[in-house]
Order: C-alpha cells, then structure tokens, then sequence
C-alpha cells in the first residue's frame, strides 16, 4: 500500500477488503471498471485519475473469481479492454478474472543445474502428448503424465514454448494477445503452477518461451488501447512509424516508452515469480534490438534487455536467461557491465545448420567435416556453455523444413540410413561443447515437419526402444552420471584428426584432463566402417570404449560393428603423444575415456 493509502500494483490486486484496480489509459477522459460484481455497469465504479495517465478505483464488492473489463471514455467512443495485466482470461476475445495469485509451492526447492550440467527438452504443449482428448490440444496435465519418460531420458530441464494467451485453441504460441494470462486451453495457470511444481519434484526444471519483439497481431486488445493512434498504428503500447514493422505485423512494442518497457519487466518478473519458473527464452532478439533484423539499431531494444535481464539476475540469481539471434551476436552473452545484453546462453545457429547438412547431404563425398569442425569449436566468448547447439527444434524442423530423419531419407525416415545419420547428429549435440537441446519426440524418430494440429505419436517411443536408449546412453555421458566423462562438461576442445577422403573426426574434450575426464570421441561421417584406423590419444593406456552407436541393442539392423576398448602406444601422432588402432561402423560415433 501506497503513502496515499491506495494498493500498490497494476491490473487487478485482491486484497482483504476487496480488490484495487488500476490500469493505463493516458489518452482516456474517463475510465470505469464494470464487472460481475457491478452487473457490468459503468456507472458503478468511476475510476480516478492518478499521474501520467494511470486511474484507480477500490471496490469492495469484487472479489477472486469475478470477471472484469475496464470501460473507456475516448474521443473514439466507449471502449471495453481486456486488462494488459490480467493474470487470467476467459478466452483471448473474452473477459478477465480477478485472480488469485496463492499457489501451495511448499516442496519446491528445486535448484538449476549449472550451465554446464544442463540437457534441454524443447516441447509445446499442445502437441505433446494430447491423447487424453481426442482432437483437442494437449494440456499441462498431460505434460506431467510424460515426465516420467523425460527423467529417464535423463534430461534436467524442459524448454516450453510461449503459454501466454493466444488467438484460438491451437498455435505455436509466438502470437500473444495477452502475455499475463495462461493460455485456458492448455488448462491456464493453475494448472501450469502444477506442472511447474511436479517437474520440480521429478528434478526437472522448466524454461519458458516469451515473446517481446512483437505482440499478437490478432485478438489484441493493447491495439489502439485507449483510442489513440498516430498514422492508424497501434497506439500507445505500439510504436506508430516504421519501427512498428515486424515480420510478423505492424506490433512491436515501443521500448522507448517507460510505461511499456515496464509492462514487459514486469511480465518476465511474474513468470519468475509467481510460477516458479527456472529461466526464459527470449525469442527473436534481433528484432528487439534492430528495426529490420540486421542493422536498423533500435537502442532502447538493447537498454531493454539489458535492464531485464540485470533485474533477473539481481533478484533470481541462478535462473539461466537464453536469447534466440539468428545474427549470432557476441555481445549478447556479455555481461551488462561490460556492455552486453546480460544473457547466459543463445540458440547457436553456427552449430545447428552446419550439422544438419552435414547428415541430410545424401553424397558422403559432398559432407565437409571442416564445417562439423567449426561448428564443434565455435564460441561467442570466453564460456563454451553460452551457447545452445541442437540438430532440431521446432524452427528447424517447420517452415520448409523436416524433422532431421525425413531430411535424410523423405522415402523411408525410419529406414537405416534415417536412423544412421540422424543418430550421428545426436552424438554431436551430446559431445560437442554447449548445452545440448532435442526436440519432442526426436528421441523417437519423430517423422515429418512441426505442425502445432499434429501430436507426438508416442507408439514410436516403444517401436525405437533402442533409439530412445541411445540417447538416454548419451545423455548419461554427457552429464559424467558414472564418474568417467567429466570432460563433456568441460570448456575445452581440441579437434585433433580430420581426414575429408575416409570422413573420419575425431576430438579431445576436457575439463582438468586426466583419468576419468579426458574424453576422446571419434566420428565417421562415410557409409563404410573404417578399420585399423589410426588415430592420436593425448595419454598412455588402456581407454574404455564407453558408447559405440552402432551397437545392435539400439536397432536390430545396425551392424554392431566389433569396436572395442584400445590400448594406445607412444609416438606422436595428430599433435598427441599417443596413438591407437581403432574400428568403427558406418556413420557411427564412438566414444573412449580412461
């Protein structure tokens, strides 16, 4: 409460003797609030004016549970607006409810693995797994019924796309139209306050989608909000030039304005706040700091980020912050002090696309392991983890393209070659540096492209049994769960062999180097096995095979091609001490440690 004596906050605020209302309308002659408590009658309760265009009004009689509108006075005429700051809507074209912001978070104390520990699992929950309704998307209850599978996956944090309020039951999410409410479809935020807390409980963390380079376009009541418009644009939430223009409409929110700046604090504030949430994922950054996605500069997109993500890491310090930038901007895994944008990781672009082409180019010879080498190596700054690498996300396997085994093989996606390759892919994601992201279903061979009217078909989950082990077996190593794979959580990493004629890579991780951390992992991009090959160790010994991917127990037609444990020699050999003879299958990877 205020030194005036009116409740603190925006939107709707419950309190004991009723609930306060406040809302922006700085354009508005007058504003009242009409709601179930008031028989939406707008004359019940006048809001009053308070400073640079804000009304508020108390009114004892409305309480948790009520619908609600704010209707406007404007030169335009009546206006009747959803509340930009509702926690809850009764649709995204429907009403608001006052809601009650109490969830029983007691238990919930789980911590963020740290950034080199993690292992993402994008997925949307409308496709997920939506076999509880037939022919209705999936709910954040149905997401629950699947954690199970991801923690023995062995995954330890699941990337949601957006849940804010969208047009429609079904969507990919990326067209908010109220970015404070929960999607109802999905069950709304009860019922994601439950998934949260339930993943927290199975030792899962949950990340989530937000989208702030641009808002709806459709079902959007912040458009021309209070009436007022400049050159028929979007008013006061909007900016009404040319920097209005996104890819996706005319909507993008004017980061120059302190009240909208402040709207979109707040919303990345809630989600940490009251839902419990272990970190974000900004989508589309170079839209927030550019006009035009190149070079356009939009500086007050910058400041905006900055202060978000300073504030985050101020008050939720552990919580990771991703940016997706298809311009692959250094600067935005830099500290704010130094003058970047403070993010601790961002989707890298310069990973996923190199290793893609390199298993759906259909020609051995036409594969360039030069391009897997940079792609291993490639760092924004000093930290290998600032940097997400994955083979499939849901930008990649959508718009034009597939889901990497059809990319493969469109004929026979779950054939050998589809299989083969795209099992390649993962072993890269899994050893190379970075934190490592798969997509729903990918652990299964999913097949065909992201459509947000398709569900994950969760048969394959039993059908590839052996594939989904293939990855829980990486996923085990990647996180050094049995003490001899340390190096994969390590920051460095030396491509050591690179032979373009056999199609032949090989790479040293580590972290301190030594038994149980040094990590040799040998890749074999040609469709014949490789024998008696020679490659270099940087120590002497006997190295462990610890994951062969053409052992028969992932698919019963892989060749289980004799790969065994190597003893290495002295004499130099690819700028090491040592050298071993080894053997590997086609398109296969294997992995050696002490």
């Amino acid at each position: 409460m205020s030194d005036t004596g009116k409740i603190t906050g925006m939107g709707a605020i419950p309190h004991s003797g009723g609930v306060a209302f406040r809302v922006w309308a700085p354009h508005a002659r007058q504003v009242a609030v009409v709601g179930s408590f008031n028989g939406w009658d707008g004359n019940s309760h006048p809001m009053l004016a308070e400073e640079n265009g804000y009304w508020y009004a108390d009114v004892t009689k409305a309480k948790i549970g009520d619908e609600y509108k704010f209707l406007l006075t404007t030169e335009q005429g009546t206006l009747n607006r959803i509340d930009p700051y509702a926690r809850e809507v009764t649709s995204s074209v429907g009403n608001a409810i006052v809601h009650d912001t109490y969830f029983d978070w007691e238990g919930d104390d789980l911590r963020l693995a740290s950034w080199n520990e993690l292992v993402i699992y994008e997925l949307h929950i409308g496709t997920f797994n939506d076999q509880e309704k037939i022919n209705q998307p999936g709910h954040f209850s149905s997401v629950s019924a699947r954690l199970g599978h991801l923690k023995r996956l062995g995954v330890n944090a699941i990337q949601i796309m957006p849940v804010g309020e969208f047009a429609g039951d079904r969507s990919w999410g990326y067209n908010p139209s109220h970015i404070f409410s929960v999607e109802m479809t999905y069950g709304g935020p009860k019922a994601f306050k439950q998934l949260v807390k339930r993943a927290h409980q199975e030792g899962i963390a949950v990340i989530l989608d937000v989208v702030y380079n641009h808002l709806g376009p459709s079902d959007l009541d912040l458009w021309q909000f209070d009436g007022w418009s400049e050159n028929g644009r979007g008013g006061i939430y909007f900016y009404n030039d040319e920097r209005a223009h996104t890819p996706w409409g005319e909507t993008r929110p004017d980061y120059g304005r302190g009240e909208v700046r402040q709207y979109l604090r707040d919303n990345a504030m809630m989600w940490l706040e009251e839902y419990h949430l272990d970190g974000l994922r900004f989508d589309c950054t170079q839209f927030i700091r550019t006009v035009n996605g190149t070079d356009h500069v939009l500086p007050e997109g910058w400041s905006l980020l900055q202060w978000i993500n300073s504030e985050v890491s101020h008050k939720f310090p552990g919580r990771i912050l991703i940016a997706e930038d298809l311009m692959n901007n250094r600067w935005l895994t830099r500290d704010v002090g130094a003058g970047g944008a403070g993010f601790a990781s961002q989707w890298d672009a310069m990973f996923v696309h190199p290793i893609r082409l390199a298993v759906v180019t259909p020609a051995d010879e036409q594969r360039s392991l030069a391009a897997i080498r940079d792609a291993l190596c490639y760092r924004y700054n000093d930290d290998a983890f600032d940097r997400v690498i994955y083979s499939e996300s849901h930008d990649e396997v959508a718009n034009g393209l597939q889901r990497v085994p059809q990319e493969i093989n469109p004929s026979d996606p779950k054939g050998w070659h589809a299989r083969k390759r795209s099992t390649l892919a993962a072993a890269m994601v899994f050893t190379a540096p970075g934190i490592p992201m798969i997509f729903q279903g990918q652990e299964f061979l999913e097949g065909g492209w992201f459509r947000d009217t398709v569900p994950v078909d969760w048969d394959q989950c039993e059908e590839f049994h052996g594939i989904v082990r293939l990855y829980r077996d990486l996923v085990r190593l990647r996180l050094n769960r049995d003490g001899f794979t340390r190096g994969l959580c390590g920051q460095f990493t030396q491509v050591t062999h690179l032979n373009e004629a056999r199609k032949v890579i090989a790479f040293h991780r580590w972290d301190k180097g030594g038994a149980g951390d040094d990590v040799v992992v040998v890749a074999n991009f040609y469709h014949e096995a490789q024998d008696d090959y020679v490659i270099g160790f940087p120590a002497q010994g006997a190295w462990k095979l610890r994951f062969n991917s053409d052992w028969q127990g992932y698919n019963d037609d892989f060749r289980n091609h004799p790969s065994t444990d190597v003893r290495t020699e002295p004499g130099e050999k690819d700028g090491l001490p040592c050298h071993a003879r080894l053997s590997i299958g086609p398109y296969s990877v294997v992995i050696f440690s002490q």
